[in-house]
């Protein structure tokens, strides 16, 4: 699904692959929807915790 990526993303990264704004991508880490955790300043999201989320919102 997400081959090109590395295992941690970033921010932008998964602002880019959700196709919104780091704001709003900033907003679901930070309340927890998508796991992620801090280094340093930077949010560091794992690129299955990013699956998981997408799978979680996907309705049939």
């Amino acid at each position: 699904m997400l081959e090109a990526y590395d295992d941690i993303l970033t921010i932008p990264e998964v602002s880019d692959i959700l196709k919104i704004g780091t704001s709003q991508t900033y907003k679901i880490v930070r309340t927890g929807q998508l796991k992620g955790f801090k280094e340093g300043k930077d949010w560091k999201i794992p690129k299955n915790c990013l699956i998981a989320y997408i799978k979680q919102r996907i309705s049939y």
